[in-house]
């Protein structure tokens, strides 16, 4: 093959051609630190690259960002749980005050008051939220656990929920009631009225009733004002494995409780319903028939449907949207003026009722839960017992009012006055009722030590498993943090340049690219003119 200059020429301009690529690229390299700028420098790095910075990029995501945002929500929760222990530690200290028998009324209407306000605040701790989310209120993060103030001005009988609560025979408590007689409204200016003469000791009496408490009290119904034509249609009692329903008279408080009474003395099967205390009261034969309906095989309980109406709502009262399947309205329309309703948890009337938990992804395949429901530790139990005791206390002051009067009468009077024996009668009568409901009020403070410590036990288990996510998250977080560094060091291996090797490599090619532009320079020079 003839070699001519100018083939030598074309082949001298291609090599300085590709060392010039070949300085560009380590010049590149140099300034990026990276050893790729395109796929096609090395397909096999590109590939193990990009799957590096995938596992990189979720790692940064668990690590930076859903780990601290679990861990944030969980310090929230937690301590607003250390809050609720605190309040409930008070509670249980003021409950057993109270069961001091030498306590004067007085004091047992001081300790109701902090009673009160200790309630509110537990019921308010449920309101905490994190970054605008309500953290005890399951996947209902954008609405509060109780009601604000706001619910105040929606208007009379907004909102409505239709509450559909399911409970069991292990629900049923037993009450004490006080039969006063003819005691009630006598004081000392009128009890010389003939409405009174019939007053006497024997016709004061205590008895224990069955009672299924309702979570709510100032419920809507029509009070039964007829004995011969009762109301029926506040409350619906439902067993769906039966089938059974019951349909209770509605009553008011006194006469509710007085029905009972005579049905127990007559043997007649009544259950009675007390809107405004939110009480459904059983004759011991209604019960009876109750029990054998509602028990189950192989001592299992049946659940007990109770479907009621509420419209009256006030500040700090539980939104039933987070315990119970029910049907809601505000007094908002749709388009065709139609009043919307909107149901909620329908499931649970099907035994579909599940957990909502909220889980954050924080690794590969591995979730963890950060919040806890208001069902395991705000439930509505704690404030009737504070119900409980306020109107055991209104009756006592009642009858202790009623007492002090004729006491008074009775030491402006002596023994051979005609009216002595008279108001010594009342008076009897008004100490044994007082005695009664003395006792009564110190047995509600007595279970309220059991049932304040169980309180204090549900939220000491919430706290538990709370702080247990918390440990878990601890070691997720440092795993994450060890698995992070460890890819990016291999992502680094993978496409990080090695800077002294490219600077030498950078600097042969530079004399080599001077060389070859040295000699291109000589061959340039001559040519087949030089030989003619």
């Amino acid at each position: 093959m003839r070699m001519t200059n100018k083939i030598m020429q074309n082949n001298s301009l291609y090599n300085i051609n590709n060392n010039k690529i070949l300085q560009d690229k380590l010049s590149t390299q140099m300034s990026t630190q990276k050893k790729l700028t395109r796929p096609s420098d090395d397909p096999v790095v590109a590939i193990r690259a990009l799957r590096l910075r995938t596992s990189v990029t979720e790692l940064k995501q668990f690590y930076e960002k859903n780990a601290p945002d679990a861990n944030s929500w969980l310090e929230v929760t937690g301590k607003a749980l250390s809050t609720v222990t605190e309040v409930l530690t008070d509670m249980g200290k003021q409950v057993n005050k109270g069961a001091n028998k030498d306590l004067a009324t007085e004091d047992l209407e001081i300790i109701v008051e902090q009673m009160k306000s200790l309630r509110d605040e537990f019921y308010a701790t449920g309101n905490v939220d994190y970054a605008g989310r309500y953290v005890f209120t399951g996947y209902r993060t954008d609405t509060t656990m109780s009601f604000t103030e706001e619910v105040e001005n929606l208007g009379a009988g907004y909102p409505i929920y239709e509450i559909t609560e399911q409970n069991t025979l292990k629900d049923f408590d037993t009450v004490s009631y006080t039969d006063i007689g003819k005691l009630a409204g006598m004081n000392k200016n009128n009890y010389t009225e003939t409405s009174y003469d019939g007053v006497k000791e024997g016709e004061v009496d205590n008895y224990s009733i069955h009672r299924m408490r309702l979570a709510y009290d100032d419920l809507k119904a029509t009070v039964s004002t007829d004995p011969a034509n009762p109301q029926t249609d506040g409350v619906v009692i439902t067993i769906p494995d039966g089938p059974t329903t019951i349909k209770p008279e509605t009553w008011s408080k006194d006469e509710g409780y007085a029905r009972i009474v005579d049905a127990n003395a007559a043997g007649d099967n009544v259950a009675v319903y007390i809107p405004e205390t939110g009480e459904i009261l059983f004759s011991n034969k209604a019960y009876t028939e109750l029990e054998g309906k509602a028990k189950g095989a192989n001592g299992t309980y049946k659940e007990i449907q109770i479907t009621y109406t509420k419209d009256s709502w006030k500040n700090g009262d539980l939104r039933p949207e987070h315990y119970f399947a029910c049907k809601g309205k505000d007094g908002t329309k749709d388009e065709n003026g139609k009043e919307i309703e909107i149901k909620y948890n329908q499931e649970y009337l099907n035994k579909g009722k599940s957990k909502q938990v909220i889980e954050y992804d924080v690794g590969y395949n591995q979730k963890i839960q950060v919040n806890t429901t208001a069902d395991e530790v705000f439930n509505h139990n704690l404030n009737r017992d504070v119900d409980d005791m306020e109107s055991a206390l209104a009756e006592l002051k009642e009858i202790e009012a009623i007492k002090n009067d004729m006491e008074e009468v009775l030491k402006g009077l002596n023994e051979n006055d005609s009216k002595y024996a008279d108001v010594q009668r009342k008076y009897d009568a008004a100490v044994k009722a007082y005695d009664y409901m003395r006792e009564n009020i110190h047995n509600i403070f007595e279970n309220a030590i059991t049932k304040t410590q169980g309180y204090l036990d549900d939220t000491n288990v919430a706290i538990t498993d709370n702080g247990t996510r918390s440990q878990r998250l601890d070691l997720i977080s440092n795993r994450l943090m060890d698995q992070k560094t460890t890819f990016q060091t291999l992502q680094s291996e993978n496409e990080d340049a090695d800077i002294a090797e490219v600077a030498v490599q950078l600097t042969s090619t530079e004399l080599t690219y001077e060389a070859a532009l040295m000699a291109t320079g000589k061959i340039m020079q001559t040519s087949l003119m030089n030989y003619i």
